[in-house]
C-alpha cells in the first residue's frame, strides 16, 4: 500500500504546488490580521460589536414600500384570495359531506394503484386512525386547503421551468429566486402576503404553494435537461412540431423525475398546515395541534400531531408510487380488469356509503363513545417519567448546555465558571489551552499539512471566544476566506456580501445566535448521523431499521417534531437543540450509507486483494470516494437545521428565528424580511460552500472532468 517518493511527488504538478503555496501565504497573513484584531477587541467597541451608527434603516424602507403597496394592491389581492377560497371552501364542504367510509376507499384505490396493497392497507389504517381518534372533521378542512395549495404550487413550477429549462439566460434568474423561496423562512413572507390578502386560511394556502414550489421547478428543470437528444432528434424526423416535441416526447420521457418534484411539493405544502394555523385558519388539523400546545396538553397535542405525519406516509408514498417508472410500466401493461378492480369497489363503496349514510349515521359522523383517545394515559405516563427521572433529564440538559453549547455560543473564556463547571478560569489554564492549541496544530502540520494546522487555530480560537465573544470583523475575514479558498472568488465575494448584510441591518447578534445553535446541532448530526450511515452501510438489517425512522423523521411536519421533546424538557435551549438534531440529521444518516454503498465493487475488491483490514478499506477507500456524497448530506443537513431553526422559536430558540416569529406576531414586515433574508444567506452561502468543496473533491478523485 505504500507508495514510492517518486509517485507521491509525481501527484503534485507545479500548478497544484504553486496554488498550495499561494493559499499558505494568504493564510498566514488572514491569521495575523486576526490575532492583532482580536487583540485590539478589548480597547475599540466598533471591533467587538458592530457599531449601531453603522446600521441601515432597510426594514423602515421595507415597511414603507409595503404600506404603498398594500394600499394600492390590496383590493385586487383580496378578490383573487376569495377566489382562492372558493375551491377550498367547495372541497372542504364535499370531504365533510362524503361519508368516512368512501373516503378511505378512494384513498385505498389510489394507493392500491400506485404500489400494491400494502400501501393500500397501511392507508386505510393511517385513516382509520383519523376517525376512530375523533380527528376525521378537521383532517378533511386540512385535506381541502392541501388540495388547492397543491395545484397552484404545481401550476406554479410548471409555468416557472417550462420557461427555464431552455434558456440559460431565465435560468440565472430564476435559480437565485427559488433558492430565496427555499431558504427564506415561511414565517417571513407570512407577513407581506398577510398584509395583502388578509387574515384567514388563503393566506395560508397561497405560502404553501409559495414554499412547496421550488422543488417542482427544479426536478422539471432537472427532468426536461436529461431527455436524450437522440429521443428528441426522432422525434423532430416523424416530423414533431415544437409543441408536440414538447407534450409527446419531453414530457413523457421526463416524467418519473417530474413526479419525484410532485411527491416534494406535496409534502411542502402538508408542511405548512400549523404554520396556516398560525395566520388564521381554524377547525382544521393544524389549528388543533397549536391549540393544544399553547395549553401545554402533550397527549392531545402528541394525537392530533400524528394525524399530520400520518397524512404526510400516506402522501408521501401515494406521489411516490406514481412516480416509480418501472411501476408505471407495469400499470400500462396490466389487463384491463386488474386496472380497474381498485376502482370498481372504491366506486361501489361510495355509492353503498352515500345511499346508506342517512340512516346509518355512524358511516357519517364516528360516534364519540366509539372513539379511542388515550391522551389522559400519555399525561400520566408523561407525569410519571418526569417525577421518576426529572433528576437524569436535568443533569443530560445541564451537561448539554454547560459543557457543549455555552462554549460554542460564548466560548471557554465566558462558559467556564464556579457555577457552570464547579471553578474558575485561572490564568495557567489559559496559558495550558494555548499552548495545547499551538503543539496540537504544530503535530498536524507536520503529520497531515498546512491546512489542517489551519484549521486547528481556526477551530480553538472559535471555542475561546465563542461566535458571540468573536470581533465581527475577524468572523467576516475568516469566513470569507474559507469561501474563497474552498469555493472560489465569487462565492468569498458572496459571503462577504451576506455578513455585512447582517452588520448594517442591525441583526449581526441574532445571527452569531443562530449560527451557534445550528453549528452545534449539525456536529451531533454528522457526528451521530455519520456513525449510524456507516453501520447501516455494513448490515441489511441496520438499513431495513433505520429505513421507516428516517421516513418517518423526514414526512413529520416540523411542529409535531418538537412536541416529544417539549414533553420531557419542556421550553428552552435544550429543547430547540435536540428538534434540530431529530429533523436534520436524516439526510447525514441517508447520505452516508447511498454514498458508502455506491463505491464499486472492484475498488472494494482491488483494495481487499491488496491486504487492506475492514478498518483501513472504510477509512482509506471507502470514506474518501464516499466523500462527495456526504457532504452533499451535510448541505441538506445545514438547510433543514437553518429550517426547523425558525419552528424552535415557539420553545425557546434565540436568533434569526425568534426575530421572524417576533415580526409576524407584530405584523412587522420590514423586520420580518431583514431576519429572513439573513437566515437565507447563511444557507444560499454554507450551500455554494460545500457544494465548491464537494466538486473539488470530486476532481481530485476524478469523478467528474
Amino acid at each position: 500500500m505504500n507508495s514510492s517518493p517518486q509517485s507521491e511527488s509525481a501527484n503534485y504538478s507545479p500548478t497544484s504546488l504553486g496554488a498550495s503555496l499561494s493559499g499558505f501565504w494568504i493564510w498566514l497573513v488572514v491569521l495575523i490580521v486576526s490575532a492583532v484584531l482580536i487583540w485590539l477587541a478589548p480597547n475599540a467597541a466598533w471591533l467587538a460589536k458592530p457599531p449601531v451608527d453603522w446600521v441601515l434603516p432597510i426594514a423602515d424602507y421595507t415597511n414603507q414600500f409595503m404600506q404603498v403597496l398594500v394600499n394600492v394592491a390590496k383590493p385586487m389581492f383580496r378578490l383573487i384570495g376569495e377566489w382562492f377560497a372558493i375551491p377550498m371552501e367547495a372541497l372542504q364542504g364535499i370531504l365533510q359531506w362524503l361519508p368516512w367510509p368512501a373516503t378511505i376507499a378512494i384513498f385505498a384505490a389510489f394507493a392500491w394503484v400506485a404500489a400494491g396493497w400494502k400501501l393500500s392497507l397501511f392507508t386505510v389504517l393511517a385513516l382509520m386512525y383519523m376517525v376512530i381518534t375523533g380527528y376525521w372533521s378537521p383532517s378533511m378542512n386540512t385535506l381541502g386547503t392541501v388540495l388547492v395549495s397543491i395545484p397552484l404550487a404545481l401550476l406554479l413550477g410548471f409555468g416557472l421551468a417550462v420557461i427555464t429549462y431552455d434558456s440559460p439566460k431565465v435560468n440565472r434568474v430564476v435559480q437565485p429566486l427559488l433558492d430565496f423561496m427555499q431558504t427564506v423562512p415561511t414565517f417571513a413572507y407570512l407577513i407581506p402576503i398577510m398584509l395583502l390578502f388578509g387574515f384567514g386560511p388563503v393566506v395560508g394556502v397561497v405560502a404553501s404553494a409559495i414554499y412547496a414550489c421550488p422543488p417542482m421547478v427544479r426536478n422539471m428543470i432537472v427532468g426536461l435537461q436529461q431527455v436524450s437528444p437522440d429521443v428528441l432528434e426522432s422525434g423532430r424526423m416523424s416530423g414533431a412540431t415544437p409543441m408536440q416535441l414538447f407534450w409527446q416526447v419531453r414530457i413523457p420521457n421526463a416524467m418519473s423525475t417530474i413526479m419525484v418534484g410532485i411527491n416534494q411539493a406535496t409534502m411542502a405544502a402538508l408542511s405548512m398546515v400549523i404554520i396556516a394555523a398560525i395566520i388564521g385558519s381554524s377547525a382544521d388539523i393544524g389549528w388543533e395541534v397549536l391549540n393544544q400546545m399553547r395549553k401545554a396538553r402533550f397527549g392531545e397535542s402528541l394525537i392530533a400531531g400524528l394525524v399530520i405525519a400520518l397524512f404526510a406516509m400516506v402522501l408521501d408514498r401515494i406521489s411516490m408510487g406514481f412516480s416509480n417508472r418501472s411501476r408505471a410500466i407495469a400499470r400500462q401493461h396490466a389487463a384491463l380488469t386488474v386496472r380497474a378492480a381498485p376502482w370498481v369497489l372504491a366506486l361501489a363503496v361510495v355509492v353503498l356509503c352515500s345511499v346508506f349514510a342517512p340512516q346509518l349515521t355512524w358511516l357519517s359522523v364516528w360516534p364519540e363513545q366509539w372513539e379511542f383517545y388515550p391522551a389522559d394515559a400519555i399525561n400520566n405516563a408523561l407525569k410519571y417519567v418526569t417525577a421518576e427521572y426529572s433528576s437524569l433529564m436535568k443533569t443530560i440538559k445541564n451537561s448539554a448546555l454547560f459543557y457543549f453549547l455555552l462554549p460554542i455560543r460564548i466560548g471557554f473564556s465566558k462558559a467556564i465558571s464556579p457555577f457552570s463547571w464547579g471553578f474558575a478560569l485561572e490564568p495557567w489554564m489559559m496559558h495550558a489551552y494555548a499552548a495545547a492549541a499551538a503543539v496540537i496544530a504544530l503535530l498536524g502540520a507536520w503529520r497531515f499539512s498546512w491546512r489542517f494546522s489551519v484549521g486547528v487555530v481556526i477551530a480553538t480560537t472559535l471555542l475561546w471566544y465563542g461566535m458571540t465573544g468573536l470581533p465581527w470583523v475577524v468572523f467576516i475575514l475568516v469566513v470569507s476566506t474559507i469561501a474563497w479558498q474552498v469555493a472560489d472568488w465569487r462565492v468569498g465575494l458572496l459571503s462577504l456580501f451576506a455578513w455585512l448584510f447582517m452588520v448594517v441591518t442591525g441583526i449581526w447578534e441574532q445571527a452569531m445566535l443562530s449560527v451557534a445553535m445550528c453549528l452545534a446541532a449539525v456536529m451531533v448530526c454528522l457526528l451521530l448521523g455519520g456513525m449510524i450511515g456507516i453501520w447501516a452501510s455494513r448490515s441489511d438489517r441496520v438499513s431495513a431499521f433505520i429505513r421507516p425512522i428516517n421516513d418517518t423523521l423526514q414526512s413529520m411536519p416540523l411542529f409535531v417534531i418538537l412536541i416529544p421533546f417539549l414533553m420531557f424538557f419542556q421550553i428552552g435551549e435544550f429543547t430547540s437543540f435536540l428538534a434540530i438534531i431529530a429533523y436534520a440529521i436524516v439526510p447525514c444518516i441517508r447520505y452516508t450509507e447511498h454514498g458508502l454503498r455506491g463505491v464499486p465493487e472492484s475498488t472494494v475488491e482491488a483494495a481487499t486483494s491488496m491486504g487492506c483490514t475492514p478498518r483501513q478499506l472504510l477509512w482509506n477507500v471507502k470514506l474518501p470516494l464516499a466523500l462527495p456524497q456526504i457532504m452533499l448530506g451535510l448541505n441538506q443537513t445545514v438547510m433543514f437545521a437553518l429550517a426547523m431553526l425558525v419552528i424552535t422559536a415557539l420553545v425557546g430558540s434565540k436568533g434569526l428565528g425568534q426575530s421572524v416569529y417576533i415580526a409576524l406576531s407584530n405584523s412587522d414586515a420590514g423586520q420580518g424580511l431583514v431576519a429572513g433574508f439573513g437566515m437565507a444567506f447563511i444557507a444560499i452561502v454554507t450551500d455554494r460552500v460545500l457544494q465548491g468543496w464537494s466538486l473539488r473533491r470530486q476532481r481530485e478523485l476524478g469523478l467528474v472532468s
